[in-house]
């Protein structure tokens, strides 16, 4: 986070409204692109509507990748990520410090500078060692947060589809009245 994100074009809005099959809620601007320019991970501010506490700052959005992540999570992966964070100290350490600047990412995109979800972390919990969405930590290391979770599940998926697949959604959605 730094400087003010671009408002996202209307490409990208079709796109986004495309991956996700309905409109984002609030305010949203693209975080990370993939390889083929379109978006993969948004961000939302941690207020939606000015006043709405929203602890979710990533965003998955690229279907290949929610794919992927949706199949892990179904084959038990959310488990043996609990497991191995509890039994492993240097990868919980380095889970912690994830959660930590997650969360200094979430206050820096405040409008009034701080955190209004101090007590969440990635994936809205309160306890950064444990385990709920791989989407959220997948779209946290897109973000460019050494998430250890979102990490190794990009080094087994890959980083981007193989097929630039999104350009499809995008013509289906501007040809739909």
């Amino acid at each position: 986070m730094g400087a003010e994100p671009a408002v996202p074009t209307p490409s990208d809005h079709a796109t986004i409204v495309a991956q996700l099959g309905r409109e984002p809620r609030g305010r949203w601007w693209v975080e990370v692109r993939c390889s083929f320019d379109y978006p993969q991970v948004i961000g939302t501010p941690p207020l939606l509507d000015g006043a709405v506490p929203f602890p979710t700052l990533y965003w998955l959005t690229c279907p290949w990748l929610v794919g992927g992540v949706s199949a892990t999570e179904s084959g038990g992966d959310v488990a043996s990520w609990a497991g191995r964070l509890a039994a492993d100290p240097a990868l919980a350490e380095r889970m912690r410090r994830a959660d930590e600047r997650y969360r200094e990412h979430r206050a820096a995109a405040s409008p009034f500078g701080d955190d209004p979800c101090p007590d969440v972390g990635i994936a809205g919990q309160r306890d950064s060692l444990a385990t709920k969405c791989l989407h959220a930590h997948v779209a946290t290391a897109l973000a460019g947060i050494d998430d250890p979770v979102g990490a190794e599940l990009l080094a087994t998926l890959g980083r981007s589809c193989p097929d630039g697949r999104c350009v499809a959604l995008t013509c289906l959605r501007e040809e739909t009245p």
